[in-house]
């Protein structure tokens, strides 16, 4: 049995996290002890490092709770699984595209090198003005 304390070390989940997912759903309310505290079992130790790989992922709470239902079925096919893991990948792909077009809008901002005043700068010039922009982004 582990306490808060050394669930959030061993997990490497900050306390307060751990509430929040017992509050959402994600991991069971603890047993208590004659002291009150909580005492969690090796399952919530490795339900929480579930949850923070996928966290660390990027994936949604949502899509978390429900690869943590469909991971408590483990004789069903994992197509749902593998659908949840790919629709994440595009959103991921689709924020990759967006981020390398606001790299190269950057880039392209802050390419004007000089000693110009602030009245001149370009970078406070196009952040004022979209239609400075050389892209969408």
């Amino acid at each position: 049995m582990y306490s808060i304390g050394d669930l959030s070390r061993r997990a490497g989940v900050k306390i307060p996290t751990i509430r929040y997912y017992e509050q959402m759903g994600l991991i069971e309310a603890p047993e208590r002890s004659e002291g009150n505290q909580r005492r969690y079992e090796r399952r919530e130790l490795e339900r929480l490092a579930f949850i923070r790989h996928a966290r660390d992922l990027g994936l949604s709470i949502g899509a978390i709770r429900d690869l943590l239902a469909l991971s408590e079925h483990p004789e069903r096919p994992c197509g749902e699984a593998d659908r949840i893991a790919a629709e994440h990948l595009v959103a991921v792909r689709e924020k990759i595209t967006r981020l390398r077009k606001l790299e190269s809008e950057l880039e392209r901002i802050v390419a004007c090198h000089g000693d110009h005043t602030i009245g001149d700068c370009y970078v406070i010039r196009a952040l004022a003005d979209h239609s400075m922009c050389g892209t969408d982004h």
